[in-house]
């Protein structure tokens, strides 16, 4: 006869038990929602138990992956199983993206903007198992609605609101956040999120530490030298090892004109598999093409991702579908400027430090891209900047404002600037700001939609080379827009309808966000540039 188990044995057994429940069974970095919950993962998409896919990649388990799994496996055929009741008993779900902020409308539109940095502030993180969030150790800004986490390029942009603020500290804070993540990863993520780590967004930091050092002093920049060199080695990656018969490697592709080899860059992403937060709609759009061509299908949506223009037609091979996406094939001429600016930065900074042979090194990088970009994007006929296609080897042949980046980082001759303005004004230029594309493919990327940071790229563009009274009135009409809205709703988009200013934006994935960070940032820019602008023409009278 078999002795019953005693009470210290039930003890101990429970903290045996407990201990192995705790112990994380990855490393953070390990779990990704759809990897670790695999044929759970796909039917809460594909079942769409969420509105938003994003949702659930945002969910928590109560307990390890593998026995949630296991267990679905177990009880998915039984009698009376329901997927939702499943989730919901082991997972927490994000809270609402309604905001809870409550707008003033007769304080105004900059007191409204001034006081949401509160609200869109998240202080550092604590390490959750199982979260698909990588935790920061210093407080920073979120964007606003489905977006719950830091954002990479949106924060420079976020960033010129917190400079008109005064919140230094903020700005302060995401950029050690920026600098922690490069450290941990070796580039700064989409955002922070376990299923962002394949890919990053346009390379901003240099940008963002540029900022900071011009309010509080050029020695600041040099604490993030060793994290500004470790981007560039990322988006660089293998361009030491490309030939004529080998030109690409990740996000590098080697161009060749007569016997100049010039290295430039293109947007990636190391997963061609469909998006963890957009699981559901990348595997309808796979599937209505043959097998063999999916692959390439994800890895074009998610290094799109990574340029940030998720979706628009200036990558699409037939200027109209999604699923004739080719943003690998394409070298973009924002990020190349971009790339630029990064390396001026790390000359500037070598020089500072008293480096001169690395400085010179990276002026002369700087050079050869700037060289790069005047050939290869610049175009005569047409007069504007354009993207290159190197498998056409040939400019593409869509007008975008991702062609005002030249002018903005004063890569422009002052006759390619006049012409390149004239365009803007001429094609690009309606009632509420600037448009993005003149194409009409429901993609939020494209017309009838203005965007904040494109606004205020163009706007600085315009003044880099004088064209004051264009960049005014953009300026003018992008507020006058942002105000209205603000007006009718007490809140501020993600982005704007421009065209019909009685119609609120629309396309892509997900409805229309508001919060919302870089409308914020961009909105308090252009107010502070407003306001000092009448005693700057009086010093330059």
């Amino acid at each position: 006869m078999n002795k019953p188990f005693s009470p210290v044995f039930f003890l101990i057994f429970s903290l045996f038990v407990y201990s192995c429940r705790t112990q994380p069974e990855v490393s953070h970095e390990g779990y990704i929602p759809d990897k670790a919950l695999g044929s759970l993962y796909e039917a809460v998409e594909m079942q769409s138990v969420f509105a938003d896919s994003k949702t659930f990649a945002d969910c928590t388990p109560h307990q390890p992956p593998k026995e949630i799994l296991a267990l679905y496996e177990a009880e998915k055929d039984k009698p009376g199983f329901r997927l939702s009741t499943f989730v919901l008993a082991h997972f927490d779900i994000p809270a609402s993206s309604d905001t809870l902020f409550k707008s003033n409308v007769s304080k105004g539109l900059e007191a409204h903007l001034v006081a949401q940095w509160d609200n869109l502030t998240r202080h550092p993180d604590s390490a959750r198992q199982y979260s698909s969030l990588i935790p920061l150790p210093k407080p920073y800004v979120v964007p606003g609605g489905r977006f719950r986490e830091i954002y990479y390029w949106d924060s420079y942009f976020t960033m010129l609101g917190l400079a008109a603020s005064d919140r230094f500290d903020l700005i302060k804070g995401m950029l050690d956040n920026f600098a922690y993540l490069i450290d941990q990863h070796g580039h700064i993520p989409n955002g922070n999120r376990t299923y962002y780590l394949s890919r990053s967004q346009p390379p901003f930091f240099a940008a963002m530490v540029k900022l900071y050092a011009q309010y509080q002093g050029k020695e600041t920049a040099l604490a993030y030298l060793p994290q500004l060199e470790k981007e560039y080695k990322f988006w660089m990656a293998g361009s030491d090892s490309l030939t004529h018969s080998a030109p690409t490697h990740r996000r590098v592709v080697q161009l060749e004109h007569d016997t100049t080899r010039v290295v430039m860059n293109r947007y990636w992403d190391d997963r061609p598999e469909p998006r963890t937060e957009s699981y559901r709609e990348d595997v309808l759009l796979g599937q209505k093409l043959p097998a063999a061509q999916r692959e390439k299908l994800y890895r074009n949506i998610r290094a799109a991702c990574e340029s940030g223009w998720d979706f628009s037609s200036r990558w699409f091979a037939d200027g109209k579908n999604l699923s004739s996406i080719v943003t690998t094939e394409i070298i973009p001429v924002d990020l190349n400027v971009l790339m630029y600016n990064l390396e001026q930065t790390l000359a500037e900074l070598y020089t500072l430090k008293g480096n001169r042979e690395k400085a010179a090194s990276y002026q002369k990088k700087a050079e050869a891209r700037k060289k790069a970009i005047l050939y290869y994007c610049w175009h005569e006929e047409k007069g504007y900047f354009f993207d290159y296609n190197f498998l056409k080897d040939q400019p593409t042949d869509a007008i975008t404002l991702a062609g005002m980046y030249p002018l903005w980082m004063s890569l422009a001759s002052p006759e390619q600037a006049k012409r390149a303005a004239a365009v803007l004004k001429e094609k690009l230029l309606l009632p509420g700001g600037l448009v993005t594309t003149l194409s009409k493919t429901a993609q939020q990327w494209d017309s009838p939609n203005g965007w904040p940071p494109l606004q205020w790229i163009s706007i600085q563009g315009l003044r880099q080379y004088q064209q004051e009274t264009l960049a005014d009135t953009i300026s003018s009409r992008w507020l006058n827009l942002n105000k209205a809205v603000f007006s009718q709703t007490g809140k501020m988009m993600e982005k704007y309808n421009v065209t019909d200013l009685s119609i609120k934006a629309g396309g892509g994935e997900y409805p229309l966000q508001d919060g919302f960070g870089w409308t914020n940032g961009v909105a308090l820019g252009l107010i502070r540039e407003k306001k000092m602008k009448p005693s700057l023409d009086k010093i330059n009278r």
